[in-house]
């Protein structure tokens, strides 16, 4: 059974590829000039973005180096310890929403600590898969776009992030 899906997940790609091919063509679309048309508009998207991303990658860099991230793991350490959430769980739920490539160098790290089996792991892999990398994601495509009011959409992003991360402590707890 793992061989097949293996097989499927191999081909899923391609055959994607093939079926936008095919679709253009079967539309009357040049397929190959609008490609090149949007590969053009790419370092243009690049340029538009890049202040945006430069931003958030300095904003995360400066809340770890600063001790910000010690301190808030040392504040909720007492709460965690009651409810019998592991402080590597709470690492990942605070990393998570501002950096993919930081939260798995730490899922990472957890995993290398802790052990594979461990419920920190468990719950920290669970997390991953179950917030977004939020700051990112707003840097990235609200940048390309040029939206700058974001009065409402940091808030509720960061509520759904929450309830995400409490659902999957909620879960690990349930199923491990």
């Amino acid at each position: 059974m793992i061989g097949y899906v293996e097989y499927i997940s191999l081909l899923i790609i391609p055959l994607f590829i093939l079926f936008t091919v095919l679709y253009g063509t079967f539309k009357k679309v040049r397929v190959y000039d609008s490609f090149v048309a949007g590969a053009k508009q790419g370092p243009a998207i690049i340029l538009n973005i890049f202040p945006y991303l430069l931003t958030i990658f300095v904003a995360i860099k400066g809340f770890q180096a600063s001790g910000a991230f010690d301190y808030v793991r040392n504040v909720f350490s007492g709460v965690l310890a009651f409810l019998d959430v592991p402080i590597e769980a709470l690492s990942m739920a605070v990393m998570k929403p501002l950096s993919g490539s930081a939260s798995t160098a730490l899922f990472t790290d957890i995993v290398k600590t802790t052990g594979a089996e461990s419920v920190a792991t468990q719950m920290s892999a669970v997390i991953m898969g179950s917030a977004e990398t939020t700051f990112y994601v707003l840097a990235v495509y609200l940048g390309a776009v040029s939206i700058r009011k974001t009065r409402y959409l940091v808030p509720v992003c960061l509520v759904a992030d929450f309830v995400g991360i409490v659902v999957a402590v909620f879960v690990t707890r349930w199923f491990f």
